[in-house]
């Protein structure tokens, strides 16, 4: 993924509070030689403070042969991407028709090591700590071993532990715009209304502030 300077996060807080907020993508897992890579859309749990992430699959995935004979992996997550017509970009002495559109996203990129647990004590300690993240309100009853209901589907899934050792972020908001093009976009987003525009535009506004 390229990055241009204007693009890159401020810091780390900055892709950490969106990743946050973003737990679903998908995991890239090398391909054994001569096959495609594996790409894996899951939800997951990141805990900055351990520097991992927890997920999990069914058992008969196809990647898992792939994943123990590599283990380096990405896990690739994308959102608030939108559509920008190429009038909006128009430099403010040339004429709309000869703007360059363009595409506005954010993606974080975790390179990872990756450990399988297939321990079910561990498997279920994992589940519990995705049960917490993703519905912290409770109203299920927790993965046990040997105990109803989720304690005999254990066998069924393969836990994963994903060790962060890299990030590579980016927020492609036209940063390195000049202020008069930022603000025919951010009129534009507002007047178009469309799924994302609004995150998008928070983005260009709260970059272009820092």
């Amino acid at each position: 993924m390229l990055i241009h300077p204007w693009d890159a996060p401020h810091d780390d807080t900055e892709w950490q509070q969106w990743l946050a907020a973003h737990d679903f993508g998908q995991l890239a897992v090398n391909g054994l030689p001569g096959d495609p890579p594996h790409v894996q859309p899951l939800h997951f749990a990141y805990d900055s403070g351990r520097g991992e992430v927890i997920a999990h699959l069914a058992r008969p995935n196809p990647l898992w042969p792939a994943l123990d004979a590599d283990p380096v992996v990405t896990l690739s997550v994308v959102d608030d991407y939108v559509y920008v017509p190429g009038p909006w970009q128009a430099p403010p002495d040339a004429p709309p028709e000869h703007g360059t559109p363009t595409s506005f996203y954010t993606a974080v990129q975790l390179r990872c090591t990756a450990q399988v647990v297939d321990d079910p004590a561990q498997k279920a300690d994992l589940l519990n700590r995705q049960l917490g993240h993703f519905q912290p309100e409770g109203g299920s009853a927790r993965a046990t071993v040997g105990e109803a209901p989720y304690g005999r589907l254990l066998s069924g899934i393969r836990g994963l532990r994903l060790q962060v050792t890299d990030v590579r972020a980016k927020f492609k908001y036209a940063n390195h715009r000049s202020e008069e093009v930022q603000d025919r976009i951010v009129a534009g987003l507002a007047t178009r209304g469309g799924p994302r525009d609004a995150a998008a535009r928070d983005h260009l506004l709260r970059r272009r502030g820092a």
